[in-house]
């Protein structure tokens, strides 16, 4: 739909958005998936998206992503079964020997009852088992001590007084709550909502956990000092009824303000690209497929993060954020830690140079 609308080839398109022609076709014909997201904002802000767009586009893309691994992380969980010890060979009997059956695993019939009976101190005793039965047994028995133990084990201690699902006022830790991730669309999702919401999160409360929901839950665990691990596992259930973490920030405008403060040198393109990767928001995470993510105002990368002496943490702080990436842009003097946002602030120029 956004290519039909910009009225542009995909050698265009892609050349603008920083990718080849034919590979933007098979995204567009949906023959595949971008395995980075930023190849997807590139190409939709060069065809004009709206800011509502964007936020669609990036939903059906980590959807998209999230099936697209499914089929390895099934065969990874369900991995082929290891060999089993190789078995003699049973001989085969002469012509004139009658065939013995292969043996086949006794039914309930074929089982033999374990008999009392008096040994010779006139004691009762069990009849002998024969020796395979009894590490059968034993086996079975051993497999139904190890269910019990493990049921008391794995039997949550509701004792805790921040764990305590008491009145029912804790959804997450029913059982039906156990694990809450992206796909996810029910009421668990609709409490950690209304839990990061209550941080002043700044999110929509519908009970479907898609990318507005992770980016909000990535702040949230890494403002809490977690672990950002894409799930709401039990750390952070706990973090989220504690209530103890705000994610109250700047405003868009003092972002902005702030920005033309510290880029004198090209206040305006520097806000235009900050509004290009972040609509402005500080707390704004975008997740890659290879485990990497960008974050803040400037979406400051991993591998720019450790360059720059830099933690998810503190690129959180929007001061920190832009003065860093004030820091890349004294490198050259341009934009080019920002390749895509650039070039569609170029594009636009030279279409309003021409108009």
């Amino acid at each position: 739909m956004l290519k039909d609308r910009s009225r542009r080839g995909y050698d265009r398109l892609g050349k603008e958005a920083g990718v080849s022609g034919s590979s933007l076709h098979r995204y567009c014909s949906g023959l595949s998936v971008p395995a980075d997201y930023r190849v997807v904002h590139a190409f939709a802000k060069v065809c004009g998206a709206s800011a509502e767009e964007l936020r669609e586009l990036h939903r059906l893309w980590a959807l998209a992503d999230t099936d697209r691994d499914a089929p390895a992380t099934a065969a990874k969980d369900n991995p082929e079964p290891e060999p089993g010890p190789e078995l003699e060979p049973v001989p085969v009997p002469e012509a004139h020997e009658p065939a013995v059956p292969a043996q086949e695993s006794p039914g309930p019939e074929d089982v033999t009852p374990l008999e009392i009976t008096p040994d010779e101190t006139g004691k009762s005793r069990r009849s002998q088992v024969p020796e395979k039965w009894s590490s059968r047994f034993a086996i079975l028995a051993a497999v139904v001590v190890v269910v019990l133990v493990a049921g008391f084990v794995w039997m949550p201690d509701w004792s805790s007084d921040d764990a305590s699902p008491a009145a029912g006022d804790r959804l997450l830790y029913s059982g039906a709550c156990k694990s809450v991730s992206m796909g996810q669309h029910d009421e668990c999702v609709r409490e950690v909502q209304t839990l990061l919401a209550r941080a002043k999160g700044k999110l929509a409360v519908d009970g479907d956990f898609g990318p507005e929901t992770l980016r909000r839950l990535t702040a949230f665990q890494v403002l809490a000092g977690l672990p950002a691990t894409n799930v709401v596992d039990d750390a952070t259930k706990k973090a989220l009824y504690a209530q103890k973490v705000t994610m109250t920030t700047w405003s868009p405008a003092k972002v902005e303000k702030r920005v033309r403060e510290v880029f004198v040198e090209d206040p305006d393109t520097a806000v235009a690209i900050a509004r290009c990767t972040s609509f402005l928001d500080p707390l704004y995470v975008l997740p890659n497929t290879n485990g990497s993510r960008n974050w803040g105002v400037f979406q400051i990368s991993d591998a720019r993060l450790r360059e720059l002496d830099g933690t998810p943490l503190r690129a959180f702080d929007p001061d920190w954020n832009i003065k860093a990436a004030h820091r890349l842009w004294s490198a050259r003097h341009d934009f080019h830690d920002w390749p895509s946002c650039e070039a569609a602030l170029k594009d636009k120029a030279k279409d309003k140079a021409k108009s």
